[in-house]
């Protein structure tokens, strides 16, 4: 049985169960990706920013005959956002071929075809089971990034102490745990606004409006994401001339995940890129002595990114694939299969 969820009201049991579905998964699918942990977890599916909502439905097993819920087999939950909806989807592996992953999702299309969304969308992790699952609904690959991990343990400190320093006269870097003082909010939002080095897809936007991006670093705290940014400076302007993110999640604190990464046009040239995204690896060794990775996600075609990863030592993983299909199709497509 599917039913909504609330991880809000959930029992810490359900929490928990979710959480060892979760590394089945990743066990399974993704085995050199880090096991996930109960802390802050509760918070994370349940913290949404302002304009946006979460719904969520748990399928169980049944009940112990002393009344113990059963273990969770499976999870969904649609994220509406702008005018999609953002899907994701969990089966336990030994609950797959049985038709749940199907249900989830039908549960979910109609519940976004009811509250009025056209479109779903999903990232769908390359070599996995789930491309040809998604792929069997009618959903359409629509845009591919690649993955890339930096082990710490291969880094050579030395020469990327070097790279920290190597950023142009006229710029000055600096280091801000937490997020960038709001005074420096303003500028931070304009260089987010003017370009991106990455092209994130539709489905993870960045906040380019000042009191947006406030409320996107106040919602990565109360889920247990903890970012750590780092700008460059121009020293005649004041301008945010390039910025880095870095969030560190309690849910996999031994992973980072490097969010945007951007040189405002004017500014390129100066060695900023490769600069910054230097001392943030620096920092972080200092700030997260449990962080062992970093993973990153850059558009296929963004070269001059990926050559910087690669001088920083990140490695090619996987690729990542947003995936999108019509709510209406979708909705009668698994409705007639019933």
């Amino acid at each position: 049985m599917v039913r909504e969820w609330d991880p809000r009201t959930a029992s810490s049991a359900e929490i928990a169960s979710l959480v060892d579905t979760l590394n089945a998964v990743l066990a399974a699918d993704l085995p050199q990706d880090p096991p996930w942990r109960g802390t802050s977890m509760r918070e994370y599916l349940s913290e949404v920013m302002s304009d946006e909502r979460r719904i969520s439905w748990l399928a169980q097993d049944d009940p112990a005959p002393d009344g113990t819920p059963g273990a969770v087999l499976g999870h969904v939950h649609v994220l509406l956002l702008g005018g999609i909806g953002v899907l994701e989807v969990l089966v336990h592996p030994a609950a797959r071929r049985t038709g749940l992953g199907r249900e989830l999702v039908r549960v979910a299309a109609r519940r976004v075809w009811d509250e009025g969304f056209q479109s779903i969308g999903v990232e769908v992790v390359g070599d996995t089971p789930a491309i040809a699952f998604y792929e069997a609904l009618g959903f359409a690959r629509e845009y591919v990034e690649t993955r890339s991990v930096l082990d710490l343990d291969t880094v050579d400190w030395s020469a990327l102490t070097e790279m920290a320093t190597g950023v142009g006269a006229g710029y000055h870097v600096e280091f801000w745990p937490g997020g960038p003082p709001d005074g420096l909010i303003e500028a931070y939002a304009r260089a987010k606004a003017e370009v991106r080095d990455v092209d994130d897809g539709e489905l993870r936007p960045s906040s380019y409006d000042p009191e947006r991006l406030r409320d996107s670093l106040a919602t990565l705290h109360r889920r247990g994401m903890k970012p750590y940014i780092v700008l460059a400076l121009h020293e005649q302007t004041g301008e945010v001339a390039g910025l880095t993110e870095v969030v560190v999640p309690a849910q996999h604190p031994t992973r980072a995940d490097q969010y945007d990464t951007i040189v405002v046009r004017d500014h390129r040239g100066h060695g900023i890129d490769r600069a910054i995204k230097a001392r943030m690896l620096l920092e972080l060794r200092s700030a997260e002595p449990e962080v062992a990775e970093v993973q990153t996600w850059n558009a296929q075609d963004n070269e001059a990114m990926l050559k910087v990863n690669a001088e920083l030592g990140y490695r090619p993983d996987r690729d990542w694939c947003e995936y999108g299909v019509d709510v209406a199709e979708l909705v009668h497509r698994l409705d007639s299969h019933r």
